[in-house]
This record gives C-alpha cells, sequence and structure tokens, in this order.
C-alpha cells in the first residue's frame, strides 16, 4: 500500500480524502494543516490530523505527500521544501511560472533522491496532455484551449489574497463567437482576450477601498491583467446563496491539415464538464501520486511533469488488464 499523507484540507484535501477511497493500492496515513489540528474534523476514522510544523515527524511513515495550497504563495515554497522529505504531488497552476517552479523543486527533489511532481491536475495537467498528442498527430495546425463557464480555484484564491478580500470567487466564461470559430476549423487570430471574460464576485472586508481591490484585480499579472475583467462586490449572504458551487471544465480544441495539398480538415476535441472541480482535481492527483511511486521504485528521481509519465504508470491494473480491457 502507498502511504499518502495530504497538506492542507481545503476543498482540494478534502477531494483527495475522497479519491482515495477508491484506490485500492492507497491508504491515507495522516492530514496536516495550518490550522489547530483539533479544530479540523476529517472523514476518514483513525486518520490523524496533524500540525504541519510537525511534518519532519512522519519522514518514514508516508510515502507521498500531495499538496493542495495555493499556487501564488504556498506552492512556490512548498513543493520544493516538502520534496526533501517526501515524494511530493502538487497542482501549480500558474503556466507562466511553471518553467521556474519546475527548476526549483528538480534541484530540492534530485538532492534528497525523491521524486515531485509538478502542476497535475486539468489544466496544466489532462489538458496538456491533450494538447501534446494534438500537436504531435497534426503538425500542421492550431490548437486552442477554452476555459469554463466555471470556478477557477487559482484565480479565485489569488482574489482572496488581496487587501480588504474576505472572501472571492472568479467564473472564467469562454466567448461563444470564438469558440465556435474554432471549432469550424477557421483557425482564427485570437488573444486571450477574445477568448474569455472573467467575472469575479468579492465579499470586502468591512471599511474596505473597493475601487482600490478592484484596481488590483484587474491589473494582477499573470490572472487578470490580459482579459476584460467583470468585478462585482457583493454581501456575505448572497455570497453563500449563490456562489457556493465549484462547477467547471473546458475543450482543448487542435484543426489542422493533412494530405498532399493539404486539402482537408481535422479537427481534435477534448473537453471536460465538471460537477466539482477540486473533486476532479484531486482525482487526477491521486492517479499522478500513484505513478511517482512507480518512478521511484525504478530509481528516478528529480521533479516531473504529466508529459514524462508512462500511462500505464497512472492505472492501477496491470499491463495484461490493460492490454485486454482497453487497448
Amino acid at each position: 500500500m502507498i502511504r499518502v499523507g495530504i497538506m492542507g484540507y481545503g476543498n482540494l484535501g478534502k477531494g483527495i480524502e475522497c479519491a482515495l477511497r477508491d484506490a485500492k493500492d492507497m491508504t491515507l496515513t495522516a492530514v496536516f494543516t495550518r490550522r489547530s489540528p483539533e479544530t479540523v474534523s476529517i472523514q476518514t476514522p483513525g486518520v490523524p490530523v496533524c500540525f504541519a510544523g510537525d511534518i519532519e515527524d512522519w519522514k518514514e511513515k508516508i510515502d507521498v505527500l500531495i499538496l493542495c495550497g495555493g499556487s501564488a504563495t504556498d506552492l512556490p515554497e512548498q513543493t520544493k521544501q516538502y520534496a526533501k522529505l517526501f515524494h511530493v504531488v502538487d497542482s501549480f497552476d500558474t503556466h507562466a511560472k511553471i518553467p521556474e517552479h519546475f527548476a526549483n523543486v528538480d534541484a530540492a527533489a534530485k538532492a534528497s533522491n525523491h521524486v515531485a511532481m509538478i502542476s497535475i491536475g486539468w489544466d496544466p495537467g489532462m489538458f496538456s496532455l491533450n494538447r501534446l498528442y494534438a500537436n504531435a498527430i497534426l503538425p500542421d495546425g492550431k490548437d486552442e484551449t477554452f476555459w469554463g463557464k466555471g470556478v477557477s480555484q487559482g484565480h479565485s484564491d489569488a482574489i482572496r489574497r488581496v487587501e480588504g478580500v474576505k472572501n472571492a470567487k472568479q467564473y472564467t466564461i469562454p466567448i461563444e463567437e470564438a469558440l465556435q470559430k474554432v471549432r469550424a476549423g477557421e483557425q482564427p487570430a485570437l488573444t486571450p482576450r477574445h477568448k474569455h471574460l472573467r467575472e469575479c464576485f468579492v465579499v470586502a472586508e468591512d471599511g474596505a477601498d473597493h475601487k482600490k481591490i478592484e484596481e488590483t484585480i484587474k491589473t494582477m499579472p499573470n490572472y487578470f491583467a490580459d482579459y476584460d475583467t467583470i468585478v462585482h462586490f457583493v454581501d456575505e449572504e448572497t455570497f453563500v446563496s449563490e456562489h457556493s458551487g465549484m462547477a467547471h471544465g473546458g475543450f482543448v480544441i487542435r484543426s489542422g491539415k493533412t494530405g498532399l495539398s493539404k486539402e482537408h480538415t481535422a479537427t481534435i476535441e477534448y473537453s471536460l464538464q465538471l460537477d466539482s472541480n477540486p473533486e476532479f482535481t484531486a482525482n487526477v492527483l491521486v492517479a499522478f501520486a500513484r505513478a511517482a511511486m512507480r518512478l521511484a521504485s525504478d530509481g528516478v528521481s528529480g521533479c516531473k511533469t504529466v508529459f514524462d509519465i508512462p500511462p500505464a504508470y497512472l492505472s492501477d491494473k496491470s499491463g495484461e488488464e490493460l492490454r485486454k480491457t482497453m487497448l
């Protein structure tokens, strides 16, 4: 059995706890929190909740630690820190900073002979894989990615870290006209602003400067600066009643040309529709935690992404079973 620890018990951590129940070869060993452990109640009997500061005591008791912090400030520090103690998996999703994050984590993981999986989820993650497959299959083509309509956990977390913000949700909304042009194989020239609208619902702290909060959100690099962004300020009651869901999804579409004269069009589309973004992301993280252990058993160390993993390493089925039932 692969012994798994969870760092952080928010929506993603709770999703991982649920996902581990379906993993016959994995067991939840401990949950770590920065809160007072006695205030955190989990759903798995007999599993301890521990203070994050005591995690070194678990160095020999956990095989893989799944990190559930945010990409803005948590994971850039946590992943490289905990890769010194365990094999780790994170869901770092700031696309522009992935190369930097990879380099930092790779150095820490190689120094301690651990495997560190970064940017695991559905985008980056499953969408990344489909972009790679589609580009390899249709080299003469163009791909586009559309997200939503749904709640972006990373963007919502970034808003919540703005001074004066008590709570927030961000919805990513595809622009339908652009989506249909891509599906039709037209290969239009699209900027981020042409493809998506970002809509934010914010509960501000009492006395907070709404204008300053809105300006900070709209100019935030890597998150909102390149998009048309709408910011709504709502009271806490409205937020709870109307913005408690975590649905999301999206599309990866590549259209290309085939044939001697490139006379034929081919389109590849991969889509996701998710009632629960964090629960689905959790399932992806758990599958790649299994792969991390298999890489480690092969003597591999260092930082890895979804591009580096043989598909069979994600499954709990044997090679014989996979060839018989899925090939």
